[in-house]
């Protein structure tokens, strides 16, 4: 069956790494039809009753329950008062806890409950599990912080998903005992692949190839290959074009180099694959990005 796919929100061209609002309604009936999108989605109900459809099965949630919707999970809300009732809505890019995690991405793992399909973890976590914690406290200043727009609210915003987010990888933790079970052979994987990772951390400048990486970690290429994705989820060029980005955004911030001189700074060949890539993984190109950021300091 196809499901409505939500594209994700862009504000002047650049994509939105969340979203929050109070959702209300006023009577029984759909809230949303099913539907999915790339977003990490969290609820937290603040009155009346609702039921949200996930994986097929159908979850009740009410005032003081925090509801958990993985990245492309269809989805379907429903008000089940007479009365209606309203929830907060917390939605966040995977990329706002990944790009936060580690250098190295190892803690990967924390994301996985959050992102694979069919994700056996609780879908709600219950009010009087939440009660006595900082949880409730967080959903409605992440709502009061988006309202007011004060200096940093975006900062602020982000910590108390981050810190929602780690409380709930505790619990998962606590309750289920393992969030993400690592096996033996992974473990090994990730070991080996260390050497990898440090070598492009601190020459990713270089052009680096997947070969001379697998000698690196004395792997044939074919097996490196396999081993490097199923570790870090990504392909190792898809990596290192990850790194390189990452510190051409920073350079685009922090200096005055042309954009020539930054591409080839972080060790792209040419200007226009620069660009390309950092559209990519950025969703604007290198010139507007700076654009942007200079104008929030101007305004700021």
């Amino acid at each position: 069956m196809n499901y409505l796919e939500e594209k994700q929100a862009y504000i002047d061209g650049v994509r939105c790494e969340y979203l929050c609002h109070m959702q209300e309604c006023e009577e029984v009936g759909n809230v949303f039809p099913a539907h999915y999108h790339y977003y990490i989605e969290l609820l937290y109900g603040v009155s009346g009753e609702f039921q949200v459809l996930l994986g097929g099965q159908y979850h009740k949630f009410g005032s003081g329950d925090m509801v958990l919707i993985n990245s492309r999970e269809v989805h379907q809300i429903d008000a089940r008062s007479k009365t209606g009732g309203k929830y907060v809505v917390v939605r966040f890019l995977p990329e706002l806890i990944y790009n936060s995690i580690s250098s190295n991405h190892f803690e990967m793992k924390y994301m996985l409950p959050f992102v694979t399909e069919n994700s056996s973890n609780q879908k709600v976590i219950p009010a009087k599990a939440l009660v006595e914690t900082e949880i409730p406290h967080l959903f409605f200043e992440i709502i009061q912080e988006e309202s007011d727009k004060k200096y940093g609210y975006e900062l602020a915003i982000k910590n108390h998903i981050g810190r929602i987010f780690l409380w709930i990888l505790r619990y998962w933790n606590a309750n289920e005992k393992e969030v993400y079970e690592e096996n033996a052979g992974d473990r090994n994987l990730r070991n080996q692949l260390q050497s990898v990772l440090q070598y492009v951390s601190e020459r990713y400048v270089e052009d680096i190839k997947a070969e001379e990486m697998s000698k690196l970690c004395h792997m044939s290429y074919s097996y490196f290959s396999r081993s490097f994705h199923r570790i870090m989820k990504m392909n190792f060029r898809e990596y290192l074009n990850h790194i390189r980005i990452a510190a051409a955004e920073q350079m685009l911030v922090s200096t005055t180099l042309s954009i020539t001189e930054i591409g080839a700074e972080v060790g792209f060949a040419t200007t226009s694959y620069f660009i390309k890539m950092f559209q990519k993984y950025k969703h604007i190109t290198p010139k507007q990005f700076r654009k942007l950021i200079t104008q929030e300091n101007r305004v700021k």
